[in-house]
């Protein structure tokens, strides 16, 4: 699974996040304010995967350096980082220091979501939160932009 890098940069038992590989879930997604070094906001949509004959349900996860738009014209960088565990869609608490990113983390809406379209360079979702309501876009720029390096924003 997807896993390894999000493990490999914990410590398990010395930082309360989840670590398991959940065989069930829904499409759901979660937004986590999350106050380490620099403040910023994870964006999280629950994926489900299949690799070797084994499937289970993951995060796909992005860093957004400032609060995801409420309304449409407004665009946000968003940074791909390393799947997460399914769980931690509903992890809030303190990351001790010392441990990658360190500080804390509340969930700022959480919901559930229906997929319009999801390929490699382009994610089309509506969002059912309490904040996020409607269709929202996230889409890879090509060019010298970084591999990592998508845009969120909201549809009109």
């Amino acid at each position: 699974m997807s896993l390894k890098k999000y493990q490999t940069k914990r410590s398990k038992g010395k930082t309360p996040e989840p670590f398991g590989i959940a065989k069930s879930g829904k499409e759901v997604f979660v937004v986590q304010e999350h106050h380490d070094q620099n403040l910023h906001w994870d964006f999280r949509l629950a994926f489900k995967e299949s690799a070797s004959g084994r499937s289970g349900w993951v995060l796909k996860s992005w860093a957004i350096p400032k609060e995801l738009p409420l309304e449409s014209g407004i665009k946000r960088l968003a940074v791909k980082t390393e799947d997460h565990p399914y769980q931690y869609k509903d992890f809030e608490g303190e990351i001790p220091k010392g441990e990658y990113g360190a500080g804390t983390v509340k969930i700022w809406d959480k919901g559930e979501y229906k997929v319009k379209e999801w390929n490699e360079n382009l994610i089309e979702v509506e969002l059912l939160g309490q904040k996020l309501k409607g269709m929202y876009v996230l889409v890879r720029p090509k060019g010298k932009f970084g591999k990592n390096n998508w845009l969120i924003f909201k549809k009109k």
